[in-house]
């Protein structure tokens, strides 16, 4: 059996922190899909079509890499996929803290999921998606902080266009 894992997330956008987590978890799994999801507390900057094309962009020479749209319970996907990790990244301690609580309601869900954290690299604490679609929403340059293949000018006529 496959070893297949979810990378769940709204990803509005993705960066460098994301891009780092997955290409990290390489080794570990025969296949990532990595979820594009809703976050009900989150408003949607991005449609989640156009970020799903920009991360297998990002992606598009790795075979065990796929990108999905899904707008339901993260378990109910691992199920549809027959993934039984859940891999997600770690910046601070409050991070664990929520990830942690997820992870064991997940859990008492779908007992076969094992959720797998690993820590973001020193570089990538302070990068969030929120903070980089502020520079992005407000003309800055953030292209330090999007993997190689996205670009902030692109990510900001994008935006224009979904408002």
């Amino acid at each position: 059996m496959d070893k297949i894992a979810i990378f769940p997330g709204s990803f509005d956008p993705f960066t460098i922190g994301h891009e780092s987590i997955v290409k990290r978890a390489l080794p570990l799994f025969d296949r990532i899909i990595i979820m594009v999801g809703y976050n009900i507390n989150k408003k949607s900057f991005f449609p989640p079509e156009k970020r799903k094309e920009w991360i297998e962009r990002i992606f598009n020479d790795e075979p065990k890499i796929s990108v999905d749209v899904f707008d339901g319970l993260t378990v109910d996907f691992c199920k549809k996929v027959n993934a039984v990790y859940i891999l997600r990244g770690l910046r601070t301690s409050s991070d664990f803290e929520y990830e942690r609580a997820i992870a064991q309601i997940n859990k008492q869900m779908y007992p076969n999921l094992e959720t797998i954290f690993l820590l973001t690299l020193p570089e990538h604490t302070p990068v969030n998606s929120t903070l980089i679609r502020d520079i992005i929403l407000h003309g800055g340059d953030a292209n330090r902080f999007l993997p190689k293949g996205l670009d902030s000018k692109e990510l900001l006529a994008s935006y224009r266009e979904y408002i």
